[in-house]
């Protein structure tokens, strides 16, 4: 199949799951567990990468899964889907709309489709490889702005709960003209929409950086580690308009800005 060939399927699963996470969202009595590594899991996560699953089982049966709640191979060269059911559970926990369903699909260890779906925002980003990105019906593209001093740098938590910032941050700060603190998926969504030029996310798991990966470069942007590496696996996410990638990298990575 042709990368966009897997975008309808994306869709369906979506579709599921938004419905899902509109049912659970703001209800008295969701059940939230904490898993080993301290971050939430609800009833909801669950419920929508089991959906997820039974949408591939009717469609694709001999897709591969990977998902943040029922795991999957760490890695193959067989074509699967990625899968994380609620990126932002926290938010989701505590009633913040912000929080979406991520999916993708990887062929020979590349990413070639992904489909973000935020129902509480009442908006769907995609992107296939080579057809460009859209949110909604509306292609989208990254910013032309070139100069740090007049970028708008997107950041996830600055509290101790949980990753604190990478050591350049606060000198890359100082050299942007603005930050907002919005994290996980949406400030990635932003800088594929040209609304940002930036954002950061210090730890970050396959399933958190796969649908983001693509469709932040078929916008015409970056999306690496914070140190450079083009990986879903590298374990961080920096993502960027891409004229000011590699400003941001150096400045993160050197603890200072460049």
């Amino acid at each position: 199949m042709t990368a966009a060939e897997w975008l309808p399927l994306l869709q369906e699963i979506a579709d599921e799951a938004d419905g899902i996470a509109r049912r659970f969202f703001r209800t008295a009595g969701l059940r939230v567990e904490t898993k080993p590594d301290r971050s939430p899991v609800t009833e909801a996560d669950r419920a929508i990468e089991h959906a997820a699953r039974a949408v591939v089982q009717r469609r694709h049966p001999a897709l591969e899964v990977l998902g943040e709640e029922l795991g999957g191979p760490a890695k193959t060269e067989r074509t699967r889907l990625i899968i994380d059911p609620i990126d932002g559970t926290r938010n989701f926990v505590r009633g913040v709309p912000v929080f979406a369903t991520l999916l993708a699909i990887e062929q020979e260890g590349e990413v070639v489709a992904g489909c973000v779906s935020a129902p509480a925002l009442g908006m769907r980003w995609r992107a296939a490889r080579g057809a460009g990105a859209y949110a909604g019906d509306r292609r989208v593209r990254v910013s032309s702005v070139s100069d740090l001093s007049q970028a708008s740098l997107f950041h996830g938590n600055l509290a101790r709960a949980e990753s604190r910032p990478p050591a350049g941050f606060e000198a890359l700060v100082r050299r942007v003209e603005r930050t907002r603190g919005f994290g996980d998926f949406y400030q990635h969504m932003l800088v594929a929409e040209g609304a940002g030029e930036i954002a950061i996310d210090p730890r970050m798991q396959p399933w958190d950086i796969a649908a983001v990966q693509v469709i932040v470069e078929e916008a015409g942007g970056r999306a690496t580690s914070l140190a450079g590496e083009r990986s879903i696996y590298a374990g961080s996410l920096l993502t960027s308009n891409g004229g000011l990638h590699d400003l941001a990298c150096g400045a993160l990575t050197s603890g200072g800005a460049t």
